[in-house]
């Protein structure tokens, strides 16, 4: 429960302009097209009419993606105001100030609220027949809520719903969305590591029927966007994820909407014996398979003894950096990471500062820059760490590198079995696997956005 939101309070949620469809403008120029033309284009038509229906559902999806980069104005946060501060502390663990900053969402719109509220409605039904009784659950508005460590870095940013019941107007539910990915390099990780791991033999689609499971580890929290993701599509995921802050799980969980029963101890165990009926109805199915515990990745990883068929690592601090210890070679961090991943298909996904190398021509790194890329100048090293520990020499592992589209950030793929062995390792044949596989996985995952713009984009092969 989060009460930051007035009670009936009426809030404003204005409309992006409507974007022009393809198709709105190819039957505009129609109009003006010769017989002749006419008559091409409704050949060409019939002839693709199969291929159009194949690919309709996608181009559909994209366009209702709700966390397409179109949507980042409105939390990007800029100098008009729209934002306002929901929680405000100073972490204990070398994140300095961490904040959560509301903003307004557009989508989904107030015509689609009372669907949401009759989904509500018969959850409720299901889960806890008779709670709905004493007064429905009403949407509230949706609003960005952007994750921010020292008032610069954004951290993470979720969809959040806001509910409250008819009966108790002034405690108001938060739930994050999600099926909503907001930041690119999320997607990035999420299409480059599925469609590896798809490549490597793995049996997923009996994972996302919920048939199998499949154990992921997620290290490093944030506003938990991508387990909740990963959990939702995949039914039978089981999702651990480590996180050292307590302030930042505090974060996700107040303001938020992450789910509080997800909250385990050092034991596995579950912190709290139960979850409260309004997470019943918000996250059953779910919440019961995420699993989120407080602690240092590198002690979480050596004291662990499950197996884990992916592993999703994006772990900076306060200071924009990537911990050393969770990339050095030597490192004990790394060593662990390789007995918890399965043997033949493992497949490990890491979040980069894709800032380009630099280093004086003495190999010193230049003053005036340690501030500005405290990372990037550290990127081939840890993709080759990477590599080196988890995949070795020879064998039929490989390692690579997608650049993520609109921000300065690398995707980090290594996998242990890509089904051919590396002498015969090429850019062409590994990309069209993945091509292949990623517009399989989008029609079954029913993703709302497009894998192949997230693998395509500068694709580089780790040596």
């Amino acid at each position: 429960m989060f009460s930051d939101l007035p009670a009936g309070a009426q809030h404003r949620y204005p409309l992006l302009p409507t974007s022009l469809r393809p198709f709105d403008a190819i039957v505009g120029k129609a109009d003006i097209l010769s017989n002749r033309q006419n008559i091409l284009m409704i050949f060409l038509a019939r002839a693709v009419s199969g291929y159009l229906r194949r690919f309709s559902t996608a181009v559909r999806r994209r366009a209702e993606d709700e966390g397409d980069w179109l949507y980042s104005r409105e939390w990007w946060g800029s100098d008009s105001g729209d934002g306002h501060t929901v929680l405000r502390s100073t972490s204990g663990k070398g994140n300095g100030v961490v904040s959560v900053v509301a903003y307004p969402s557009s989508r989904p719109s107030r015509m689609h609220w009372s669907g949401m509220e009759r989904r509500l409605q018969q959850r409720c039904e299901e889960v806890h027949p008779g709670y709905g009784d004493g007064g429905k659950l009403r949407v509230l508005g949706y609003q960005w809520r952007v994750l921010r460590f020292n008032d610069i870095t954004r951290q993470s940013t979720a969809k959040v719903m806001a509910a409250y019941r008819e009966n108790v107007p002034g405690v108001v539910y938060l739930m994050q969305q999600p099926h909503c990915l907001a930041v690119p390099y999320l997607k990035s990780m999420v299409s480059a590591g599925l469609t590896t791991i798809a490549s490597c033999n793995f049996d997923i689609m009996t994972a996302l029927q919920g048939k199998k499971n499949m154990h992921i580890l997620c290290i490093g929290h944030g506003g938990g966007s991508l387990p909740l993701f990963l959990a939702s599509k995949i039914q039978g995921a089981i999702v651990h994820i480590v996180e050292i802050d307590p302030l930042v799980i505090s974060a996700s969980i107040r303001a938020m909407g992450f789910p509080a029963f997800s909250l385990a101890t050092q034991s596995g165990e579950r912190a709290a014996a139960k979850p409260d009926i309004i997470d019943e109805i918000m996250w059953k199915g779910i919440h019961e398979r995420v699993y989120l515990y407080e602690g240092d990745a590198e002690e979480f990883i050596v004291n662990n003894s499950n197996l884990y068929d992916m592993i999703f690592v994006d772990a900076y601090d306060g200071d924009d950096i990537f911990p050393r210890k969770l990339w050095s070679s030597d490192s004990l961090f790394l060593k662990a990471l390789s007995n918890r991943l399965h043997p033949k298909h493992g497949t490990v996904v890491v979040n980069l500062h894709s800032d380009a190398d630099v280093l004086n021509p003495d190999g010193s790194d230049p003053s005036e820059l340690e501030q500005i890329l405290p990372m990037g100048k550290y990127v081939s090293q840890v993709c080759q760490a990477y590599k080196d520990v988890l995949v070795g020499k020879g064998g039929s592992g490989l390692a690579f590198t997608v650049a993520v589209p609109w921000v300065c950030n690398t995707s980090l793929i290594v996998c242990r079995d890509f089904g051919i062995d590396s002498e015969y390792f090429r850019r062409d044949i590994v990309i069209n696997t993945l091509i292949s596989k990623s517009l399989e996985l989008e029609h079954v995952m029913d993703l709302p956005f497009s894998c192949l713009e997230y693998i395509k984009r500068g694709f580089v092969l780790v040596d």
